[in-house]
């Protein structure tokens, strides 16, 4: 499961709000509803998050295997 628990510290670190994220450089607000959710998202929003907080992506997403 990739999970983006540390979009959220990412964002908070470089001070960058979900309103920004939503009204400065046009992110969906279902995108961020996905990414909340730990859903499906597409590679060119996480190249665009990366861009916009100046990231790598183990800045923002982690792979955590399943339990089973």
């Amino acid at each position: 499961m990739i999970k983006y628990d540390r979009l959220w510290k990412t964002m908070k670190e470089k001070d960058i709000s979900q309103y920004a994220l939503i009204h400065k450089y046009g992110m969906s607000t279902g995108q961020l509803d996905r990414l909340r959710k730990n859903a499906n998202v597409n590679l060119y929003t996480l190249d665009r998050l990366c861009e916009i907080l100046k990231c790598n992506l183990e800045d923002i997403a982690e792979y955590v295997p399943n339990e089973s």
